[in-house]
């Protein structure tokens, strides 16, 4: 924090929070003399001139630390540690100008961190009764607070810690914050186009056209030092000639100039940038940028994007250089891929979809995924996310976002950068971390996101999820006028994970009813090439009317008698069904209400995908149990130890490895005869936080890659996952199976509570592990250990 963090307020202001120097001491005392005499008496209850100067002596010798709007400090914070115990006392005062835009907040929040990190866990604070506003900060920050009254004075103790009700408040704070910083890049009043062109071909004057083809609402600006107007748009000599302060500012000049625009930008007033320019990052060019844009408190989209959209008819913003302007829908897209992003906008307009929200990220110097799932939680013009990212800045954070968001609407993801080779693409291009495949899926899995590979995979998703309801479970059944059709979407659905039910007898006697006698009547259901589109609809009603079926494949060959799955068009219900047409080239096409697609395996995927939402939603989101026998004093003072003695780390002793399990109730035994043997392996990684795997142990595991990943901190519903993740899962857990599913579950719990509870355990792998109907043992551990300074992943910043 030495070197200042950028967070925002809760009216999307930016500020730079940092601990104080003693360079800072002025600027503290002057803080303090700003206040009035009533403002004195409430916070110091002094008004004496000396005391002010010991108080900001105070919070510079601290720790204590600064709120900063530019150069000007609006707020300070610190504490003073107690001697006795963990516990610190603790103090706050905001400049009365700033007060009520959540400055002291902000402030505490940062406090927590940097005293939790110290081995603080207790404030106290001695408030006048009669000082509500300073009681409710305290009161409202989420933590666990008591207050003893003594007179005029209360004694305030707040304990420190990460609750989930502390985690709750903070991420919706920062949503509020977040949202609010982000109007001036989806919503502005006003729109600069810096770099605006007057060749046809070049990139700013596409933006600009663009921005006007879309009929932006609000005030269109372009500057170009070489001429006067652009498209008809009067231009400006620079940023700082423009009439009056522009709210958003899309920069599209060559890399050099990148710095000195931004800064005439921080220096006009501009509140947000999208910089489309490339060949920034990993430059001399990459530091004054980032800094420039945190100084003058400007959010910043990019660089090397190519641009936002939004089609709200209220704001009809566009500042793409698309070939043509996005069409109005309800998905919103966040990539880092503009390649992907214009082809997204292409087929989702041919697609008679088309987007709410669209941003470019780039290289996210700023606004990332977890800006626009803030964004979209609450945004009534957009129904689904798609995400397209190549790194994550803070998964843990993504994560807490992705499933509040994907309870309310369907996100979906592209893989992205899974292979090697496309890891290194990944990074030529966007800077991105390569993140292993593994460790993203179970990102992705755990917060509820829809997985898929290809731009086609996500468009026929997403035609499913904008036109059909879930289905209620996995019961699909196949009704098809072709014999092979059907035997080809039977196969298709049972390798996708969905099962065939085999229909009702009323269902099959109605069918016989409808068809003719040598029809095959049954789950794949053949009617015949030769019944009317009026017959095959009636036999997908009668299907769709079976309790035993969830959901209907529609598969259709049109022969001279006429398309079969022209009555389908139209037709209301609430069970999902989902059209084939064998020989169509689209991939994906609308027919009336339901997405019909040219071939069978592409249906039984989407399909799968959206039964995969409806289970998730279903399941309950699990608990994260108090796990009896954990010595946390023992274990911390074990791990302690050796790295007292070794300091650079290093794999526990055998016997070290086995008493640090037993700290945490894991059962270190030698036997193995009739036991399943598997492998549970903890690392740390230092994006991801803890990441568990599971996977099969002893001759299986050498001859199967078979492993499931979860990420920390796991509960009850995360465990669950690892195990039902392993492909042999069900052979090994389910139905009468002999194994103790419940105490390998436990034992995952408490590996997961080792790596988060003593975070110096970098790397620890139980292999094996024995599972048999008594319970769940290691047979051995190894443990690696090494010094980790802490990291407080929940932190307001951006």
């Amino acid at each position: 924090m030495t070197a200042g963090t950028s967070a925002l307020l809760a009216d999307g202001d930016m500020i730079t929070v940092r601990r104080l120097r003693a360079e800072d001491f002025d600027s503290v005392l002057n803080l303090h003399q700003r206040l009035d005499e009533r403002a004195r008496y409430l916070r110091f209850f002094t008004a004496h001139p000396g005391r002010l100067d010991l108080l900001s002596r105070m919070a510079i010798d601290g720790p204590g630390i600064g709120a900063f709007r530019g150069e000007a400090l609006i707020g300070v914070a610190h504490y003073r540690p107690w001697a006795e115990d963990d516990a610190a006392e603790v103090a706050l005062v905001v400049d009365r100008a700033v007060q009520a835009h959540g400055v002291g907040t902000l402030l505490l929040e940062h406090l927590v961190s940097l005293a939790l990190a110290q081995g603080i866990h207790r404030f106290v604070a001695l408030v006048l009764a009669e000082n509500t506003r300073m009681i409710k900060v305290f009161s409202d920050l989420g933590l666990p607070y008591a207050i003893e009254k003594g007179g005029p004075e209360l004694n305030v103790e707040i304990e420190l810690g990460e609750p989930d009700r502390y985690l709750e408040r903070i991420e919706e704070r920062e949503r509020l914050a977040d949202v609010a910083s982000l109007r001036t890049v989806l919503a502005p009043a006003s729109v600069a186009v810096v770099g605006a062109g007057r060749r046809e071909d070049s990139v700013g004057r596409a933006i600009l056209r663009n921005l006007l083809a879309a009929g932006f609402t609000g005030v269109a600006r372009a500057v170009n030092p070489n001429a006067t107007e652009i498209l008809g748009v009067p231009c400006a000599a620079s940023v700082s000639s423009l009439d009056d302060a522009v709210e958003l500012a899309v920069i599209c000049v060559p890399a050099e100039s990148v710095p000195g625009v931004v800064e005439e930008c921080g220096r006009a007033g501009v509140r947000s940038i999208v910089l489309v320019t490339a060949g920034l990052t990993g430059t001399p060019l990459e530091y004054p940028v980032r800094e420039l844009a945190a100084r003058y408190g400007m959010r910043l989209v990019g660089p090397n994007c190519f641009g936002v959209v939004n089609t709200s008819p209220a704001i009809r913003l566009d500042t793409t250089f698309a070939h043509r302007v996005a069409r109005r829908g309800r998905i919103g897209v966040v990539t880092q891929s503009g390649g992907f992003g214009i082809a997204l906008m292409d087929a989702l307009s041919e697609l008679e979809l088309g987007l709410s929200t669209l941003v470019s990220a780039g290289d996210k110097y700023d606004v990332s995924g977890n800006d626009l799932l803030r964004w979209w939680r609450d945004d009534g013009e957009t129904d689904i996310a798609v995400l397209y990212l190549e790194s994550f800045g803070n998964p843990r954070k993504f994560s807490r976002l992705a499933r509040a968001l994907a309870r309310r609407k369907p996100v979906v993801a592209i893989r992205g950068a899974s292979a090697a080779a496309a890891q290194r693409a990944a990074a030529a291009h966007t800077a991105a971390r390569a993140v292993p495949p593994a460790t993203k899926l179970a990102l992705f899995g755990q917060a509820g996101v829809l997985v898929v590979d290809t731009v086609t995979e996500v468009l026929g998703l997403l035609a499913a999820l904008s036109w059909q309801p879930l289905p209620s479970g996995s019961r699909v059944a196949v009704v098809s006028n072709a014999g092979g059709a059907a035997v080809l979407g039977a196969e298709a659905c049972v390798r996708n994970g969905l099962t065939l039910p085999e229909l009702g007898d009323e269902t099959q006697a109605a069918l016989r009813r409808l068809l003719p006698e040598h029809a095959s009547v049954g789950n794949p259901l053949d009617t015949s090439a030769a019944v009317t589109a009026g017959t095959f609809a009636s036999c997908v009603d009668a299907v769709l009317a079976d309790e035993g079926v969830d959901a209907v494949i529609a598969v259709g060959v049109p022969t001279g008698v006429g398309d079969p799955l022209a009555g389908l068009a139209g037709r209301p219900g609430d069970k999902t069904v989902l059209a084939v047409r064998l020989g169509q080239l689209e991939s994906v096409s609308p027919h009336g209400g339901i997405p019909c697609y040219a071939d069978v395996e592409q249906a039984a995927a989407v399909m799968a995908k959206s039964a995969e939402r409806a289970k998730w939603l279903k399941a309950e989101d699990g608990v994260r149990p108090d796990l009896p026998g954990i010595d946390l004093a023992a274990a911390t003072r074990l791990v302690g130890d050796y790295l007292s003695a070794h300091p650079g780390g290093g794999w526990l002793a055998r016997k070290d490895g086995e008493d640090l399990l037993a700290c945490f109730g894991i059962r270190v035994t030698r036997r193995r005869f009739g036991d399943r043997e598997l492998l549970v392996r903890g690392q740390s990684d230092e994006v991801f936080g803890p990441v568990v795997v599971l996977g099969l142990g002893g001759i299986d595991g050498a001859l199967l890659d078979d492993r499931s990943t979860g990420l920390g901190p796991l509960g009850t519903r995360g465990a669950d996952a690892l195990i039902d993740g392993l492909r042999a899962g069900k052979a090994l857990f389910g139905g009468k199976s002999p194994l103790d599913r419940s105490a390998l579950s436990e034992l995952l719990l408490r590996t997961d509570r080792i790596m988060e509870l003593v975070p110096e355990v970098v790397d620890i792998e139980l292999d094996p592990v024995l599972v048999s109907a008594e319970g769940a043992d290691a047979g051995a551990v190894r443990v690696l250990v090494r010094q980790r300074p802490w990291t407080d992943h929940y932190l307001r910043r951006l």
